[in-house]
């Protein structure tokens, strides 16, 4: 007969187990960006972010990066070292390419996802809102 004390280690590791799987990097269901209130974009990339001051897609921004990214680039993109600190992302068109590459793209290393690819999950509109946003916190 399996004592409590087994019991419950048994729980309490499988508990653990759960949790970690969880909280994995990256290990999340993208939430959708609503961006009816933004100008249309179309269906080419833009290579410069149309956004750039745009108050309202700042706002949607905002919500949007809360939603989809600080669970790895952390509240107010400070990092707490999973992810890149995106408070240091270039500033204007630099930052831009770096942007949208990464965002379309994601990043695999050595097989392992570091960030999923987010094209074709969120819309051009939503990730220019995301770097407009982002630009409102840059840092040098």
């Amino acid at each position: 007969m399996k004592t409590l004390k087994t019991i419950l280690g048994g729980a309490a590791l499988l508990l653990a187990a759960a949790t970690g799987t969880a909280l994995a990097h990256g290990d999340m269901a993208p939430q959708p960006v609503d961006t009816k209130d933004l100008p249309k974009l179309g269906e080419a990339w833009l290579p410069e972010n149309p956004y750039r001051s745009n108050p309202k897609a700042i706002e949607i921004g905002a919500a949007a990066f809360n939603q989809n990214c600080a669970r790895c680039h952390g509240l107010g993109a400070v990092s707490g070292g999973i992810a890149p600190d995106l408070r240091y992302l270039p500033a204007g068109l630099d930052g831009d390419e770096w942007f949208l590459t990464r965002i379309r793209g994601g990043s695999t290393r050595d097989g392992r996802v570091y960030m999923p690819k987010f094209e074709g999950i969120l819309s051009q509109e939503a990730m220019w809102s995301i770097r407009a946003w982002l630009e409102t916190v840059h840092e040098e």
